[in-house]
């Protein structure tokens, strides 16, 4: 019965997949491009970030329907309808980004640069993400602006997906955003209850149980608490990142 199941949701995973992959051509080469030359420069932003949203949204509820994932949100009210806000969150799997995203509208994500090279994801990569590359001064102008217009911005600030139980190693960036923008910190923590879609794990080795996702937003942090003190722009820094390690896990033990 449990090598059955695990081969049904290999299939169905896989199935999925394709979906989301065939998507991803028809959004990368179609509908954007064709955004590009109908909507106005100034509004391809935020029709570039509904269509993704949407899409997103779409394919969260399909892997849900099709019982390949659970989803909760715990402490939702504190996401409601944020406007310039950074929202940092630990990575345990593939499709956090797409959950985020498929819940929050006007969201755009920071993405490595080698991302831009993907055949499937070129176009909305450079639509909708930030790079983060060797030009930090550039990327920073350029979410100093998102955030002014009232999109928000997700950050994973281990830079890479992390496992269960293992101390959360920060990058600087979010907290040199954070000081850089003013802007405050939505800090998430996401857990899922069995291995899926980890870091070293094959996308169609889906296991024989439908594993939960489970969703907690913390408190927002108050970038303006730290820019007041009189400390150096470093020590201002490493304490919004402690302070952000800190609220990720508050948030997984409730």
């Amino acid at each position: 019965m449990h090598l059955l199941r695990r081969v049904w949701r290999s299939v169905l995973i896989s199935f999925l997949f394709s979906v989301f992959g065939i998507g991803a051509i028809l959004i990368n080469y179609f509908i954007f491009p064709i955004i590009s030359v109908f909507v106005k420069k100034e509004n391809r932003r935020q029709k570039f970030c509904k269509t993704i949203h949407k899409t997103w949204k779409y394919f969260t509820e399909l892997m849900k329907k099709t019982g390949l994932i659970k989803v909760n949100f715990t402490n939702p009210e504190k996401l409601n309808n944020p406007h310039g806000k950074i929202i940092v969150a630990n990575h345990p799997s593939f499709i956090d980004i797409v959950i985020l995203i498929g819940f929050l509208p006007n969201t755009l994500c920071i993405a490595k640069k080698e991302i831009k090279r993907n055949p499937f994801m070129g176009n909305i990569v450079k639509s909708l993400y930030l790079i983060n590359d060797e030009d930090n001064d550039k990327m920073l102008e350029e979410s100093v602006e998102i955030l002014n217009q009232g999109y928000n911005i997700i950050i994973f600030p281990t830079g890479t997906r992390t496992t269960d139980g293992e101390d959360l190693k920060l990058h600087k960036g979010a907290a040199v955003m954070a000081l850089h923008t003013g802007a405050d910190i939505i800090p998430i923590h996401i857990s899922c209850d069995t291995k899926f879609l980890a870091k070293h794990q094959k996308f169609y080795d889906a296991g024989d149980k439908t594993p939960t996702y489970t969703i907690t937003v913390n408190n927002e942090i108050k970038t303006s608490d730290f820019k007041e003190q009189n400390l150096t722009q470093i020590q201002k820094r490493n304490r919004v990142n402690q302070a952000i390690k800190e609220k990720i896990k508050s948030a997984s033990m409730n």
